[in-house]
């Protein structure tokens, strides 16, 4: 494997685990396109972490296959496969004793690479997630709030440059502000580094914010609908589907849109503070619902008025994606 984004491969593959009933995993087919982001969703006992682990072989393949850039999973020694792989978890564990330069450097160290270089790569990462190595490299996992360490366990993650990121409930732990933030702040970083990521939820709308793909899968790991989070919102499968995204997902489907999607109105005579052209259509209904205005001007991003949008063009567009 090398350092560019991989395609995922899952080749018909099922998990059996001795004693149980049925396959955790079965017949689990799909393809995630190199450099998208894929989130997992099921309810419990769908199989996620089980199809997510078995990427990096945590979890053994029971038959079929997972490729990676088109070579198996299982043609590559595991050590070597894992180390190759980002892998981030809910409860991040870093190692308390080291700092956080050196939970950085943790993968980078085990590949024998130079002193200096790791120094040179943990620096880099810890100013990509945001968090100044001279402020935070020095540092402790205990002297860090939950959503720096999970930045810190993101930029461990990067730290060899894999072609594939897996993530387990990663932001599970957090509250809702920090984790909303540092779901942006994940995705600005997607932007430039582009890796293939697998990520398990169990929040459909956190699923919607990050997803270039949505992976829904049933009790027993049967794959109900892999398609993208507008097809799965407006166009589900099944009832199954429908009934786990939910009765709004018209409302849902408001976060996949911004204003500057829609064509506004003149805001002749409209006061009040506008809203940002960036804004999602989800977004622009809280505000509505905050002022009691029916019309509200929305401004580009250097603060010019372009325009003005209506409660009833939000309310049109919840009920088109609802159908």
């Amino acid at each position: 494997m090398t350092s560019e984004a991989a395609e995922i491969v899952y080749d018909r593959v099922t998990k059996v685990y001795p004693g149980a009933a049925g396959p955790a995993v079965e017949e689990l087919s799909m393809t995630v396109p190199a450099g998208e982001i894929c989130v997992l969703l099921g309810p419990s006992g769908s199989g996620k972490t089980t199809a997510l682990t078995m990427v990096n072989r945590l979890v053994q393949l029971t038959s079929g296959d997972i490729r990676i850039d088109g070579t198996g999973v299982g043609e590559h020694d595991v050590i070597e496969l894992r180390r190759r792989i980002g892998y981030v978890i809910q409860q991040v564990g870093l190692f308390p004793h080291m700092t956080i330069e050196e939970n950085v450097g943790t993968v980078p160290r085990v590949l024998g690479w130079k002193p200096g270089r790791i120094r040179d790569r943990a620096n880099e990462l810890l100013e990509l997630v945001g968090l100044p190595p001279g402020e935070f490299g020095r540092r402790y996992p205990a002297q860090l709030s939950g959503g720096q360490r999970q930045r810190v366990g993101i930029a461990r993650a990067l730290a060899a440059d894999p072609p594939v990121m897996l993530m387990d409930e990663p932001f599970g732990a957090l509250d809702p502000l920090t984790r909303e933030h540092i779901q942006d702040e994940f995705l600005r970083l997607h932007a430039q580094v582009r890796k293939t990521t697998l990520f398990v939820s169990h929040d459909i709308d956190e699923a919607v914010r990050m997803a270039d793909r949505i992976g829904i899968l049933r009790e027993g790991g049967r794959l109900a609908q892999y398609d993208t989070p507008e097809r799965i919102l407006t166009a589900p499968a099944d009832d199954f589907v429908a009934r786990f995204v939910g009765a709004d997902r018209g409302l849902r489907a408001l976060t996949l849109r911004r204003l500057s999607d829609l064509p506004l109105e003149p805001a002749d005579g409209i006061a009040g503070e506008p809203l940002g052209s960036s804004e999602t259509l989800r977004t622009a209904l809280a505000a509505f619902m905050a002022s009691g205005a029916d019309r509200l001007p929305v401004a580009d991003g250097d603060g010019r008025v372009i325009g003005a949008v209506t409660l009833d063009m939000l309310r049109t567009q919840t009920s088109e994606r609802a159908r």
